[in-house]
């Protein structure tokens, strides 16, 4: 008998069971199915909504209540194992519940039964996000820097308070990213994958101007992981700039492939890509319930 539990706090055996789900789900359907925040999360065992048989948890959800004016955003996962028995239906609801409120819930991959679920239970498309790839080998043009500007590497226990005034200003719209704090910061300094000598800040008077922070995951995969100019130094083409330090440095380190996310509503984003030589390899769509 399936039994659906609640938000809350998870014990470490539930943690190892539902980041055991989450990579059988990756390995069925080609594509991760929590971000990178919502297993941290999980790690830390943080709240979350789990249904098990027989003790073992088959379906995840993760929720991050809203925020201000930002509703409730969720994701979901079933055991490939489990599915075809009302789960992902069951926890959809537990989330809208839980909401209390407009929902926002992210279909990674959006796969066709995601598209199918998200209809039935009445949720239209509120976002996309695309994932794009190049090869890491192939032509770069030198980076260019605005008279006045050095790039130079992220120091650990110096750049951290500088670095998230300079994130949030840059992503004052995107509060997913915008709203980062300290936390957010040292608990990706305390994974595995981080080395400040991907990770580069473009300074102008003495001040930081905009970054690029890089990252390679298991397997050799290169990711552009977030870019940002302060608001303040736009038009000093420091995105590009900064876009290419980071894709050489994957490149030297020896990654094959680079992969980034971007809006897809960020056309001049998307352009600048797409001149860089990346082409969309797969879709992430956010449906959505109540008023946008």
């Amino acid at each position: 008998m399936s039994e659906l539990r609640a938000r809350g706090t998870l014990a470490d055996g539930e943690v190892a069971g539902a980041l055991a789900l989450a990579e059988a789900a990756a390995e069925a359907d080609g594509v991760g199915p929590l971000s990178e925040h919502a297993l941290l999360a999980l790690r830390a065992g943080r709240s979350g909504i789990a249904i098990s048989e027989g003790g073992v948890i088959v379906a995840y959800a993760h929720l991050d209540p809203a925020t201000g004016e930002e509703p409730a955003a969720g994701e979901l996962v079933v055991h490939p194992e489990h599915r075809r028995r009302g789960h992902g239906r069951t926890l959809l609801r537990a989330l809208r519940d839980e909401a209390g409120g407009p929902l926002r819930v992210w279909a990674h991959g959006d796969l066709p039964a995601a598209a199918a679920l998200a209809a039935a239970e009445g949720m239209t498309r509120a976002r996309a996000l695309f994932q794009m790839r190049r090869p890491a080998s192939g032509p770069l043009p030198e980076p260019r820097v605005a008279e006045g500007v050095s790039i130079r590497a992220f120091e650990p226990g110096r750049d951290e308070g500088a670095w998230l005034e300079v994130n949030a200003r840059a992503f004052a719209d995107h509060p997913e990213q915008g709203a980062w704090t300290m936390d957010d910061v040292r608990e990706r300094e305390a994974e595995d994958w981080f080395d400040p000598a991907g990770f580069f800040l473009a300074e102008r008077a003495g001040r930081l101007a905009g970054f690029h922070w890089t990252k390679v995951h298991p397997g050799g995969l290169g990711e552009v992981y977030v870019v940002g100019v302060d608001p303040a130094a736009q038009g000093l083409g420091l995105g590009r700039a900064l876009t290419l330090q980071g894709l050489r440095h994957l490149r030297d380190i020896g990654v094959g492939q680079i992969m980034l996310y971007v809006d897809e509503s960020n056309a001049a984003a998307v352009r600048l890509y797409e001149s860089l030589g990346f082409t969309r390899y797969a879709v992430d769509v956010m449906y959505g319930t109540g008023p946008a």
